[in-house]
């Protein structure tokens, strides 16, 4: 059985550390790399780094900061936003990523997924997934979470899954940002058409979400950003609860 992992995730626009809810009204969290090395002294398993406008602007995530953090960190980290080819994904792995984050561009073209697989290993590829529930369906949504695509979520965990992924990042818009916990019934519906690790993302406030999300779903990580950049949970203290409540934890 895979141990739990806490993973803390770093939102960047324009260098800094954004935070918002339901992916609007972003504030500043403070800058990316010191953040990345205070979480990887409190114990956090792996980092996401997500340049959340890079589809949008259409440019590619900054190759600087990638070198930045391989030299100052010593734990996993993956990187997304803009990644839409071999090439972008060759570069950031060469800079020092262990792994690449890609949402809208599999979503436009799928294959994208399964050239990635083929070039650089499935355990380096990560598909995140922007779900929102519509009328009593999930659908992905992409750039950002501004474009609704026709993709019910299930189908596509699944569709990427054939592809070659190896990890999925789930994260609910509806549950993001609010402190209300995770999304569980859609983490227990992924799992039960998924055998790929998931990562669950979007709704954390206190240590209670991550035992209920680990407890009653099957995802190998938890995902959380504003409690951990605003310091209202701690990440050594969360593993000592977690630890409390029979988990098993990297």
């Amino acid at each position: 059985m895979l141990k739990k992992r806490i993973i803390p995730c770093l939102d960047i626009k324009d260098g800094k550390t954004v935070k918002g809810i339901q992916f609007e009204d972003l504030r500043i969290a403070g800058d990316p790399v010191e953040l990345a090395k205070k979480y990887v002294k409190d114990g956090a398993d792996e980092l996401v780094f997500l340049d959340i406008t890079a589809t949008l602007e259409n440019r590619k995530t900054l190759i600087q900061l990638v070198e930045k953090l391989s030299s100052e960190i010593n734990i996993p980290f993956t990187i997304g936003g803009g990644i839409s080819s071999v090439e972008d994904v060759e570069a950031l792995l060469k800079a020092g990523a262990d792994k690449v984050s890609i949402n809208s561009a599999a979503v436009r073209r799928p294959e994208l997924v399964r050239e990635l697989a083929q070039q650089f290993g499935n355990q380096c590829v990560v598909v995140a997934i922007d779900t929102k529930n519509i009328n009593r369906e999930d659908y992905v949504f992409i750039n950002g979470g501004k474009i609704q695509t026709e993709l019910k979520t299930l189908d596509w965990v699944k569709t990427v899954t054939d592809l070659g992924a190896g990890e999925i990042l789930l994260t609910s818009m509806d549950f993001d940002g609010t402190k209300n916990g995770f999304d569980i019934r859609m983490l227990q519906n992924v799992a039960g058409v998924c055998q790929l690790p998931v990562i669950a993302s979007g709704g954390a406030g206190k240590m209670e979400d991550f035992t209920e999300v680990f407890t009653k779903t099957k995802v190998t990580g938890a995902l959380a950003a504003s409690i951990f950049h605003f310091n209202e949970v701690n990440i050594f203290d969360l593993k000592q609860h977690l630890k409390r409540n029979k988990l098993a934890i990297r």
